[in-house]
């Protein structure tokens, strides 16, 4: 077991109280395409380590949890950051019936990364051993905010702290799978009777969220700290995936709430009036996700060489130079918590039609080009103008100076209270 050797060493003789990153979720999704989520999850992981406070990770696993401290984290950060592949899965891991076979071989580098591992019922006396009172919890992925995961962390003297991204599911249930609010509302209510803080991302996440915390009886304290954007750079089109110009983008798993069909509607309609030759393409970029039958089909239906494309699992750096190239980003969402990819597109110049939801105004302001998502016309009409410009080569007025937030202003906002 990895670091054996000493235990509350680098934390008594360290006055600054220890941090203790809840990593289940990014563990949970081995080898899949990383969402805005994970990416938040691996930005506090990069952030902490740089930091001086003593920093731990904590990992629930089919057999209990692994706590991983500094050195352990510097060895996996590759992993879990997604700049180098997992080793393979052990004979312990590989023994878990519930384990993908990428799970399992992250809980394997993981257990030999850990400086200490129990079973559930032993949570509260590990950290205990190795942390001491007044260590700070966070959890910035709605994964592994049990009650036997935080009574066993207010037990052992900690305290907690967790982002709350949204609570679209309780807001807008007919938008997920079937009990799906139920469970999240169940976890919303153990964060709202035992955590000492809540992070959101946006104002707009404070009140929606404040109003359900109310509502159960106990309302945390809160903070508002808007998430970084790290804005990937655009590098080369792998051979063969060259769109024909002037071509939009959608960016966003593809569910019901991201409102994929206003899209296809639009492009059938545009079709009518216009020739192969002069039809806009649209870019469609995420993974498929649920309750989303008729979408599906009809993106399994498009012809192939037609003006929509699909693509589920590009790179940062692909998606990027797709996004750099385009005439726009399309953002018909329903509901968001923050919204990344208008703000990414925002900060590499390009425009954005949206519709108007108080998240993206709070964070860009006048910036896009709003329109509700029952407003065909103005959806066309946007992108029929886009579509001159980028064949024109006339400036759309997309604003050039727009400052996308900045991880280090979210973390000023929150390690000045954990």
């Amino acid at each position: 077991m990895h670091g054996g050797g000493t235990k509350l060493d680098i934390t008594t003789n360290n006055p600054l109280p220890p941090r203790l990153l809840d990593l289940t979720r990014l563990v949970s999704r081995a080898g899949r395409v990383a969402t805005g989520v994970d990416r938040v999850e691996q930005a506090y992981l990069t952030h902490l380590l740089d930091h001086p406070n003593p920093v731990f990770g904590l990992v629930r696993t089919s057999l209990g949890y692994l706590l991983i401290d500094r050195e352990g984290l510097q060895a996996v950060r590759p992993q879990l950051t997604g700049a180098a592949a997992w080793g393979p899965a052990g004979l312990l891991s590989r023994l878990s019936r519930r384990k993908s076979p990428m799970q399992a071989r992250a809980e394997t580098d993981l257990r030999r990364a850990a400086r200490a591992r129990c079973l559930p019922r032993g949570l509260a006396r590990m950290l205990r051993a190795h942390l001491g009172p007044g260590f700070w919890y966070l959890n910035t992925g709605h994964s592994n905010l049990t009650d036997q995961t935080l009574i066993a962390i207010k037990s052992a003297g900690g305290r907690i702290a967790v982002l709350v991204h949204d609570v679209i599911p309780l807001d807008y249930p007919q938008f997920q799978r079937p009990g799906t609010p139920r469970v999240f509302a169940a976890r919303m209510q153990r964060v709202g009777r035992r955590a000492d803080l809540v992070i959101y991302n946006s104002e707009h996440s404070r009140q929606t969220a404040q109003r359900h915390f109310d509502r159960w009886g106990r309302r945390p304290d809160g903070i508002v700290a808007h998430l970084g954007v790290d804005v990937a750079v655009p590098g080369p089109l792998p051979a063969g995936l060259a769109i024909p110009r002037p071509y939009f983008m959608a960016i966003g798993t593809i569910e019901p709430r991201k409102n994929h069909a206003l899209l296809l509607d639009l492009w059938e309609d545009m079709a009518r009036s216009h020739s192969a030759e002069t039809m806009p393409r649209l870019v469609i970029c995420g993974a498929r996700g649920w309750s989303n039958a008729a979408v599906f089909a009809r993106l399994d239906a498009l012809p192939s060489g037609g003006p929509v494309h699909e693509f589920n699992d590009l790179d940062d750096a692909t998606l990027a130079a797709l996004l750099a190239g385009s005439a726009g980003l399309l953002f018909p969402s329903i509901a968001e918590g923050f919204g990344l990819p208008p703000v990414e597109a925002a900060a590499l110049g390009v425009p954005v039609v949206a519709t108007p939801l108080p998240a993206l105004r709070e964070v860009l302001g006048d910036i896009p080009v709003y329109a509700s998502e029952t407003d065909r016309y103005q959806w066309r009409n946007s992108i029929e103008r886009l579509t001159h410009a980028a064949r024109s080569g006339q400036d759309p007025q997309t604003s050039r100076d727009f400052a996308a937030p900045a991880w280090q202003d979210h973390f000023n906002t929150v390690l000045s209270r954990v």
